[in-house]
């Protein structure tokens, strides 16, 4: 009779605590979900009962799904575009900052390289490892389709101050996870990826003019190419209270901890950073000035 009554109790506890759970779906960039998203999630699921189903896709389908209420939240490493109506009901929360990081092959001797030639390989007038110190061989440019992605926008607005520039890519992918595999299997590719994710294969991340995309030098903005990462929602969502509820979690001491544990830099830890990128985009801007004559 106690067993049953104790069983009883057990059952009526797990039934209160998991009424008003609700499951929350997040699709988006493939580096918010590898940095941190897995794990804030996990911390939230616990914290509050509410699960979020947590699906890639990259930063386009991130803004696109959640603007359309076909998802609930996105992970997104891009702002949305100027008059993109697909876009044009996503909201922005910036909850991180992530680094871009040029990324090779383990074995490859290079290990610094400047924001000039990162402006030269991109712009195909850097063709041959030889010119930065490594082998005489051909450089593979790896890079991501089209120009919207998270990583390709921001590389086009932080080196070249133009976000319709081209890219004379050896090979194209249509997301970062496959161009990281490809970097770790090729000796001779360069490509460009977020740290947060980066950091987690078997490659090499090159110094960018002798700074290192550290967690401290990423914060200070000692290193130069970073952009924040974003939670996207749709306000007029049903589900509006329990997404800003998670938003509240990934800003709370609990998320910022995980990000940190992740070595991720929490947005509010560094908003120092918004003006010093826009000094980043005006030197973009002279370089391509200097460049063009």
């Amino acid at each position: 009779m106690k067993h049953g009554l104790f069983l009883a109790l057990i059952v009526v506890f797990f039934s209160i605590s998991t009424a008003g759970a609700e499951e929350l779906t997040w699709v988006g960039c493939g580096i918010t979900k590898t940095a941190f998203m897995a794990d804030l999630a996990a911390a939230y699921e616990q914290s509050s009962g509410n699960k979020i189903n947590i699906q890639g896709g990259g930063a386009t389908r991130g803004i696109r799904e959640t603007a359309a209420n076909r998802a609930d939240m996105g992970g997104s490493c891009r702002y949305q575009i100027e008059g993109e109506l697909s876009e044009a009901d996503a909201y922005f929360e910036p909850v991180a900052w992530d680094a871009l990081a040029v990324i090779v092959h383990k074995d490859n001797p290079v290990s610094d390289i400047t924001l000039q030639q990162i402006h030269q390989i991109y712009s195909g007038r850097l063709t041959n490892w030889k010119e930065l110190g490594g082998p005489d061989a051909p450089i593979k440019l790896f890079v991501r389709e089209g120009k919207i992605s998270g990583v390709g926008r921001a590389i086009r607005k932080l080196v070249f101050a133009d976000f319709d520039r081209e890219f004379p890519g050896t090979q194209t992918f249509k997301s970062t996870g496959p161009l990281e595999q490809a970097i770790e299997k090729d000796p001779l590719a360069v490509g460009i990826s977020g740290i947060s994710s980066a950091r987690k294969r078997d490659l090499k991340v090159l110094s960018l003019e002798g700074k290192e995309p550290s967690y401290d030098n990423i914060k200070t903005g000692a290193y130069m190419l970073y952009r924040p990462l974003y939670i996207v929602y749709n306000q007029a969502s049903a589900k509006r209270g329990t997404i800003e509820d998670f938003v509240r979690f990934a800003h709370g001491h609990e998320g910022k901890e995980i990000m940190r544990h992740n070595n991720v830099v929490p947005y509010s830890d560094a908003l120092a950073l918004v003006m010093k990128q826009l000094e980043q985009e005006r030197r973009a801007r002279d370089m391509g000035l200097y460049a063009a004559r």
